[in-house]
């Protein structure tokens, strides 16, 4: 493993103990969201759309969490398959100032702009 593996490796491990932390701290760690709807309480608040409005942005932030759990997950993958830092559509070199941006980045500038666009 030469050293730049290495250091995303650690970049990587880190920015997930990081979100965990958060998410633990935030919201006592992953949870579903029929567990999240439980522990709201209609009483905590002044009308049924608080509660709806709250429930909906809670819910929002624990699925955006966990799908950057997945591509930190993922990208760990890569790294051990030895397929890190390959864009996925058209194998090319990921540019380091890309994955130092973004470490769990599936492609590269330009491939990431048309996933974009055609979205």
């Amino acid at each position: 493993m030469n050293t730049s593996t290495t250091l995303y490796r650690e970049r990587l491990l880190q920015e997930r103990a990081q979100l965990l932390a958060r998410m633990a701290f935030e919201r006592g760690g992953v949870i579903s969201q029929a567990a999240m709807a439980a522990k709201k309480d209609v009483h905590d608040f002044d009308t049924h759309a608080q509660v709806i409005t709250e429930r909906d942005k809670e819910f929002a932030m624990n699925a955006h969490e966990t799908a950057e759990l997945g591509e930190l997950a993922q990208a760990l993958q890569r790294l051990d398959a030895g397929q890190y830092g390959t864009c996925m559509d058209c194998a090319a070199d990921i540019p380091a100032a890309r994955l130092d941006a973004y470490p769990a980045a599936l492609r590269c500038v330009t491939c990431q702009g048309i996933v974009e666009a055609a979205q």
